[in-house]
């Protein structure tokens, strides 16, 4: 079954069960799929679905961050239980040592030297780790591979 599949599959238990608040973050991913397909002329395969994913969680994120700060903490609260609905669809993260050991192999592969090739860098590093790991920690990885 592939990941669309069973988030949609998810949308119907949450219906059948009631929960709205499931219900409301499942339909808002639905939507932010569906806006892709019909923006870019697209089917989804599991791995556009991912980057969705990843990138409704850092609005999330922001959102926190953002609610904490305004002492807003019924909004974080709200925000914080729709990442944690999200987060079920990402796949299995990499460690920050693997990320580490991934972005150096990569960087040698390549043979790049210096921040000048983080560019053509983060190009191969997104390819090979997208979805697997956190990208704000891959950037981080890269930096210093190239800075070392």
């Amino acid at each position: 079954m592939s990941l669309k599949e069973q988030i949609t599959e998810d949308m119907k238990n949450a219906m059948r069960a009631k929960d709205s608040e499931r219900l409301g973050t499942i339909r808002l991913l639905l939507a932010a799929m569906k806006q892709k397909e019909v923006d870019e002329r697209v089917d989804l395969d599991d791995i556009m679905v991912v980057a969705i994913v990843d990138k409704l969680i850092k609005q999330r994120k922001d959102s926190i961050t953002a609610f904490e700060q305004a002492a807003r903490q019924d909004l974080a609260d709200k925000e914080k239980a729709e990442m944690l609905v999200l987060q079920a669809y990402l796949p299995t993260r990499m460690s920050p040592e693997e990320v580490t050991a991934a972005v150096q192999a990569i960087v040698a592969s390549l043979g790049a030297k210096g921040p000048g090739d983080m560019g053509k860098v983060m190009g191969a590093v997104k390819t090979q780790l997208a979805g697997k790991a956190d990208m704000g920690l891959v950037s981080a990885a890269v930096k210093a591979a190239l800075a070392g």
